[in-house]
């Protein structure tokens, strides 16, 4: 083997695909070149393995920590295998961390989380250097007896120390603000922790219970074991988040120009940037610091009280002005936007703030609320370690002024989008403000810059360009690789229905229409199909229409879908019902019998309401001309078809597997691609795949399901009658 097939050895199968060998030999030059990877392979073509061989090979040459992260659930299983099935080939030191919540022994709050460590390690220092000084306060007596009156004098002083340390000791543990599971850890011998960690990959419930069964902190274990290791798994948070990451890298023991990382499922970076650079303030939090400097003596609680009471009183007029006759008693639990953004000027909102403000000097006002608001939070921090409080306190003060802080330096900052909310309580309606952010580039060009390099893969990462646009990328490798499977064991079949609109979804004719495909599609597919809508409301229309023979699933917000998939893979004739927006579209396998066809019905377009029109114009703003196309473009359509080509992904998913692919809507056909014009989402498509969509008739879609699947030998002899 030569030494630029190294990496080779890290694969833990027989032969790689040979489009995996030839990523992986790009990859790993990229990485000795410290380049980004854009990896596009079409679902179920192996870009876990053929990103993370390269990576690990490199990192063990060249002295690199390797993370791999994805925000979907399913798919952290699939890298603990592969990385167990690597570590049997190659002896790799691996984690897998999950955040603190789950695997908390004591359900607290990240802030009275960090005060306990520091009480026990406070105490548990303490308790070691009263140990110390007793073995040499037992050696000065014994000098002392032997005349020495150096060592008295001595002994006078460790003695006066040593009930110094002995008070505050007992102080701590009479406060009882402290974690005994974290004291075990201190005090314990944890070698075998760590040797029972590294001997396999092990996942989080595993830790948390072995760390359970002997009254240890597992997340702190792992926290403190993590330095040095080959391979982390962690979850889109710990990076994109930047003080998480920050923290998350120096438990790594490892600069962020030392790390590798691999995000799987990369189409959703954009979207999760978003939403960790998201804040939020809510009413109750800025009534909060209002009462809480109503009891405070200081200087600056008056003139803190002026600006959080100004953005209190602003926030209520707001909203409370945007209610027309009705909407008020029509706020539901869930929370609600109210537009507040003017395209002459300050939003709605920081235009009341400033009218509502009464005091010498905002930045004055402000500056004062900042400090004494950190003050404030120390003096809770302090209260909760020394025992007086059994609560670490937050502050709502620094809360809120860091908020308001960061909200009027909004107006400068472009790609920030002010936003107030409502939403009813037991108490009645109460709003919040929210700056929401519409460029991700200004969380992840940051983060990439920092990497020694990123390789983001993905089924669905084309058109390149407008990656690295959208994510801030400089000039990255970019590949390619579309369906590598036998084109003859698949079909694409784009129906002509009527387009979707949602002027047209509750139209009969329509329903009647796209009812009948979908019976016919479930009729005719020898095993389970998947049926994706635009939404969950959308499937569950079509879930009471069905009328088939076969038994019909329905996947609803806030159900475990595993659960509900587990139960559809254990039928050999069903079809479920759910929304493109799902987590059932992507992620997951339906390998061979667990599905074999998989219905897309309609444009996944997503609610165009103010918030999105907003990243639509940021977009425009930072990628387009001026006419709007790139807004759209950037913001909706490509996400949208995206979705599709996800959905689509997943059926057929190794050289032996076969299945069809129906999209139902002329927008998806080539036939109507110049008549629908603008409308034609066939155009968005890669090449290669919109070549394999097959125009159709509805009336007979049917016969071509029988026909492919006689080919394929799937019916055993019992074809329906068409």
């Amino acid at each position: 083997m030569s030494r630029s097939d190294d990496h080779r050895r890290y694969f833990p199968y027989e032969e790689p695909y040979d489009h995996q060998t030839d990523a992986m030999g790009r990859i790993r030059e990229a990485l000795v070149e410290e380049r980004d990877v854009l990896f596009e392979g079409a679902c179920g073509t192996g870009k876990t393995l053929a990103s993370l061989v390269p990576a690990l090979e490199y990192g063990s040459a060249a002295g690199k920590t390797v993370v791999i992260t994805t925000n979907v659930h399913q798919q952290t299983r699939q890298f603990i295998e592969e990385a167990r099935a690597i570590a049997e080939t190659e002896p790799i030191r691996a984690v897998v961390f999950r955040g603190k919540a789950s695997m908390c022994h004591i359900d607290v709050g990240y802030e009275e989380c960090q005060a306990l460590r520091d009480t026990t390690r406070e105490l548990v220092d303490k308790e070691r250097d009263i140990a110390e000084l007793e073995e040499r306060e037992g050696e000065l007596l014994d000098a002392s007896r032997e005349g020495s009156e150096k060592a008295a004098d001595a002994r006078g002083t460790v003695l006066s120390e040593l009930d110094e340390l002995e008070t505050g000791a007992e102080a701590i543990r009479e406060g009882e603000n402290i974690c005994e599971r974290y004291y075990n850890n201190l005090t314990a011998d944890t070698d075998a922790f760590y040797g029972w960690l590294y001997e396999d990959v092990r996942t989080p419930d595993e830790i948390y219970e072995y760390a359970d069964s002997r009254d240890l902190c597992g997340y702190e274990l792992l926290k403190e074991g993590m330095e040095g290791v080959d391979l982390v798994v962690c979850n889109y948070h710990h990076l994109l988040d930047p003080m998480i990451r920050e923290q998350f890298f120096r438990w790594i023991g490892r600069d962020p120009e030392d790390i590798v990382v691999i995000f799987d499922e990369a189409h959703n970076v954009a979207d999760s940037a978003r939403d960790h650079a998201t804040r939020t303030l809510a009413e109750r939090t800025l009534e909060g610091a209002l009462d809480e400097l109503k009891g405070v003596e200081d200087a600056r609680a008056e003139p803190a009280a002026n600006v959080v009471g100004a953005f209190h009183a602003a926030l209520v007029e707001t909203y409370e002005d945007s209610f027309g006759f009705g909407d008020r008693e029509s706020v539901g639990e869930e929370w609600t936007d109210v537009a507040i953004d003017n395209e002459t000027g300050r939003d709605d909102l920081s235009v009341a703030f400033l009218r509502n403000y009464t005091g010498q000097g905002f930045g004055a006002d402000l500056e004062a609320a900042l400090a004494l608001g950190e003050e404030l939070d120390r003096r809770y921090e302090r209260a909760y370690k020394e025992g007086e409080t059994t609560s670490r306190k937050d502050c709502p003060t620094l809360t809120a002024a860091g908020f308001i802080e960061r909200w009027m330096e909004s107006s400068v900052e472009p790609g920030q989008y002010p936003v107030a909310g409502v939403r009813r309580t037991e108490t009645g309606v109460v709003g919040r403000a929210e700056l929401y952010t519409c460029l991700p580039r200004q969380v992840t060009e940051p983060l990439f810059e920092e990497l020694h390099a990123a390789i983001l893969m993905s089924a669905t990462l084309r058109p390149f360009a407008v990656t690295e646009d959208v994510l801030g990328l400089d000039d990255p490798l970019t590949m390619a690789y579309g369906e590598q499977f036998p084109e003859s064991r698949r079909r694409t079949y784009a129906v002509e229905t009527p387009a979707l609109f949602a002027s047209q979804r509750d139209d009969p004719a329509v329903q009647r229409s796209v009812g009948e495909v979908v019976e016919d599609t479930v009729r005719f597919t020898p095993g389970n199909t998947l049926a994706f809508f635009p939404s969950y409301a959308e499937a569950e229309r079509y879930y009471h229409r069905f009328s088939g023979e076969s038994t019909p699933f329905l996947d609803e917000p806030g159900t475990r879908a595993e659960e509900l998939r587990q139960e559809f893979v254990a039928t050999d004739d069903g079809v479920l019902f759910t929304s493109l927006w799902g987590t059932l579209a992507e992620g997951v396998s339906f390998d061979d019998d667990d599905a074999r066809s998989v219905i897309v019905v309609g444009v996944p377009y997503p609610h165009l309401d103010d918030r999105m029109k907003a990243v639509e114009q940021a977009y425009e703003g930072a990628f387009g001309d001026g006419d709007g196309a790139a807004g759209w473009r950037y913001a909706v359509e490509i996400p949208t078809v995206r979705k599709t080509r996800q959905a689509l992904g997943r059926v057929v998913r190794s050289p032996e597997d076969f299945g069809v692919r129906v999209l139902v809507d002329e927008r998806y056909t080539g036939s109507k691609r110049s008549e629908l014009g603008e409308y034609s989402v066939y155009p968005s498509f890669p090449p290669e795949e919109r070549s394999e969509h097959i125009d159709i008739e509805p009336e007979k879609l049917k016969f071509a399901l029988l026909n492919f699947y006689a080919d394929m030998d799937a019916w055993g002899g019992e074809s329906p009658n068409p």
